[in-house]
């Protein structure tokens, strides 16, 4: 049985994905904070297939015991979403959101690809987003982190291919799915915005067309990019890009065609 490594694995496609490879795979489900551990351990506990562990990607000593496990295939997933005008949008808070989903992220990778190297097989599976396609006003740092994971791992992926062709690297970009991370993001903007910006006058407007935005855009059911990831996990020799929704896709294509 092939052992997985999920980061950032308490999200609602996350969950629907270990749903469809917990009969097939042992399955290390990482999560950040110690209050979502509890929660995962809860929920997983009558499944002897998945063992629960915190990890915070960020963290050191978090990342030290990553050394000691056999991680087969890696699901990179974890990351945040920092809101804000590129125009005066604090460094620290760029620095955070890059932090987490480009830094510690590929962090990760180094350390599990070390073994993977070693035993000349694996597959590490990274999770990008098509807002890496298309800037979004207000989300820029968020585009820009997903911009830089979409050129590491296309070179990641062809730096690989000289030395070892049964590491497999696959990029996996979702479009705008309910699952709550989209509002997380589209709001945490408004705690210094509403205090001191140059977009004052405007946020009301700004808050409006957005929510209209993802309501309308959002995809409700998960399917679509659950079967994705989960034909990227099983498939011994899977796509270098996957991406859903379709319709999206095409937008996103459409967009950089005509822009």
């Amino acid at each position: 049985m092939k052992t997985i490594l999920y980061t950032g694995s308490c999200s609602g496609i996350a969950k629907a994905v270990i749903k469809k490879l917990k009969k097939k795979y042992f399955i290390y489900l990482a999560v950040h904070t110690d209050k979502q551990l509890e929660l995962v351990t809860k929920r997983y506990e009558n499944e002897r297939n998945v063992k629960c562990i915190k990890l915070d990607i960020t963290n050191k000593k978090d990342l030290k015991q990553l050394e000691k496990l056999k991680i087969d295939i890696l699901i990179n997933n974890a990351a945040i979403g920092i809101g804000g005008s590129i125009s005066e949008i604090k460094m620290n808070k760029v620095r955070e959101n890059f932090e987490v989903n480009v830094f510690s992220s590929f962090e990760v990778v180094q350390i599990v690809l070390k073994q993977m190297i070693e035993r000349k097989t694996g597959k590490i599976i990274i999770m990008g987003s098509l807002a890496a396609l298309i800037p979004i006003n207000f989300l820029g740092v968020y585009c820009a982190t997903k911009a830089s994971i979409q050129k590491l791992t296309l070179t990641l992926q062809n730096e690989l291919k000289m030395i070892n062709k049964n590491i497999k690297v696959v990029l996996i970009e979702p479009g705008l799915y309910k699952t709550g991370f989209n509002q997380v993001m589209l709001e945490n903007k408004y705690d210094w915005m509403n205090i001191d910006s140059y977009f004052k006058p405007e946020l009301d407007m700004i808050r409006k067309k957005e929510n209209k935005m993802f309501n309308l855009l959002e995809k409700k059911r998960l399917n679509s990019i659950v079967n994705q990831i989960t034909e990227a996990v099983n498939d011994k020799n899977p796509k270098s890009i996957y991406r859903a929704p379709l319709i999206q896709t095409i937008g996103c294509k459409l967009y950089q065609l005509f822009k």
